[in-house]
This record gives structure tokens, C-alpha cells and sequence, in this order.
């Protein structure tokens, strides 16, 4: 049961990973002309989208200021040892 609570563990890291990624493309004003950097942005803006356009419609962007990610990223770690300590009881 060890594997599949690193498993698990390391899905929510990576994704985590993805959103904070995301925060630092957004201080970029335009996304890359690249095809490999544009293919990087699109895939950390597809990826996450789902996910922080739930948060979005909670939280508004404020100005240029959207706190979606952060709330994102506090409940996915309340999930992540919630998931953990449930695999944990099995």
C-alpha cells in the first residue's frame, strides 16, 4: 500500500508544481513566439485551467490580481493529506 500513497502523493506534487509554474508564466506579458515554449505555456494553461476556473468563479480576479491559484493550491493540499490519511487507514 506504500506505492500507491507515493504515487498518489507525487500526483498532487506535480500538479502543485504545474499551478506554481502557471504563476510564473503569468508575470510574462505575452505568451513565447517558440513552438516548444508555446507548446510548454499551453500545456501549464490547459492543465490547470479545469481546475482554477472553479476557484475563479469563487474569487474573482481582483484588478490585475487573481488569488484563484493560491486558494487552488490550500485545497489541494487539504485533499492531499485528506487522500493520504485516508489510504493510510487501509
Amino acid at each position: 500500500m506504500d506505492h500507491v500513497e507515493t504515487y498518489v502523493s507525487a500526483l498532487f506534487t506535480v500538479f502543485i508544481l504545474i499551478i506554481f509554474i502557471r504563476i510564473l508564466l503569468s508575470f510574462s506579458p505575452m505568451a513565447p513566439s517558440s513552438r516548444p515554449a508555446r507548446a510548454f505555456w499551453d500545456f501549464c494553461h490547459q492543465s490547470t485551467d479545469w481546475f482554477l476556473n472553479f476557484f475563479r468563479r469563487l474569487i474573482p480576479p481582483l484588478g490585475m490580481f487573481d488569488l484563484s491559484p493560491i486558494l487552488a493550491i490550500i485545497v489541494l493540499y487539504i485533499l492531499r493529506s485528506l487522500v493520504l490519511s485516508l489510504l493510510d487507514s487501509f
